[in-house]
């Protein structure tokens, strides 16, 4: 066999081995420093593509998994132990869509306090990370999302998630939401909306 068929080997033993996705990086610590890492991927990833069995790209990370199609044929006797709460999904949402952020600013944005299980359940399941502090007094702990997060929901990158449009298309912004992106909407021209308490 020529070299790059070597390295496809290589490559695909690697990523079948690990536990978890890996970077070009990470590859390239085990197969060497010379190797042609990017396009064994790509050519590894024409390979098994339609296949029973995908190699597929997160975030910069790789990994194999099953062709989406056909992940009905593994729910039969699993049970999906990740049933969010409302103020999880919530919470979630706004770490994604403004990563970094603190648990204030994420307090702030639901116009109710989290409890810490809300968090803790959140990077439990591999979703969510500290990313960091913000440097202003207090120095408070920043969330970010993790590449699990992303692969869990079958997102290339952040730039994947759906934006308000389709959200609205899908159904999912419920009447307050709506109301909401209306009245802001109407008072889009600069002048300051002036709202009561968020528990009344």
């Amino acid at each position: 066999m020529n070299a790059p068929d070597e390295t496809m080997r290589a490559v695909e033993a690697v990523l079948f081995a690990s536990e978890t996705p890996m970077t070009v990086t990470d590859l390239r610590a085990y197969v060497g420093e010379d190797a042609d890492i990017a396009a064994a991927l790509a050519a590894l990833a024409a390979d098994y593509a339609g296949r029973g069995v995908e190699l597929v790209e997160r975030g910069g990370r790789w990994h194999f998994q099953t062709a989406a199609d056909l992940a009905n044929f593994l729910r039969r006797d699993r049970e999906d132990s990740r049933k969010l709460s409302r103020a999880g999904i919530e919470t979630l949402a706004i770490i994604a869509y403004h990563e970094p952020v603190t648990r204030a600013e994420i307090e702030a944005i639901r116009g109710v306090q989290i409890s810490k299980g809300t968090l803790d359940v959140l990077m439990e399941a591999g979703w969510i990370r500290p990313a960091g502090r913000r440097e202003v007094p207090g120095r408070p702990l920043l969330y970010a999302t993790t590449a699990e997060f992303l692969s869990h929901f079958g997102l290339a990158s952040r730039r994947d998630l759906p934006g308000i449009d389709d959200l609205r298309a899908a159904g999912l912004l419920d009447p307050v939401d709506l109301a909401f992106e209306a009245a802001h909407s109407e008072n889009s021209d600069g002048e300051a909306v002036v709202t009561g308490d968020e528990d009344d």
